[in-house]
């Protein structure tokens, strides 16, 4: 009788190793479903991160193009300045020759 007592010891420390072995595999399977979800999330941020790059790389060579485009309005703006600065010193000087010819 001996050996049928030992098997139900036997049994039950089998079951208890094994729903010890269980918990403990539940417990690594949610950690690393935590941390595959953790890398999952990095990744979406990272993607995130270099989308918004590349947006603001657009914005900056866009920006780098206008400000080319206003240097070269603003050499035009100034030749025409200096065209109406000579044409009122010429204008001036007309005014002169005439009222110097109405006298």
């Amino acid at each position: 009788m001996s050996s049928a007592e030992t098997q139900p010891r036997f049994g039950q420390s089998v079951k208890g190793l094994l729903s010890d072995k269980v918990g403990t595999c539940s417990g690594d399977v949610i950690a690393l479903t935590r941390q595959v979800l953790k890398g999952s999330r990095s990744q979406e941020l990272l993607g995130q991160a270099a989308r918004n790059m590349v947006i603001q790389e657009d914005a900056i060579l866009h920006s780098e193009d206008s400000l080319r485009k206003m240097s070269i309005i603003t050499t035009h703006l100034q030749y025409q300045q200096e065209a109406i600065q000579k044409n009122v010193e010429h204008s001036k000087n007309l005014q002169d020759q005439l009222r110097h010819l109405l006298k």
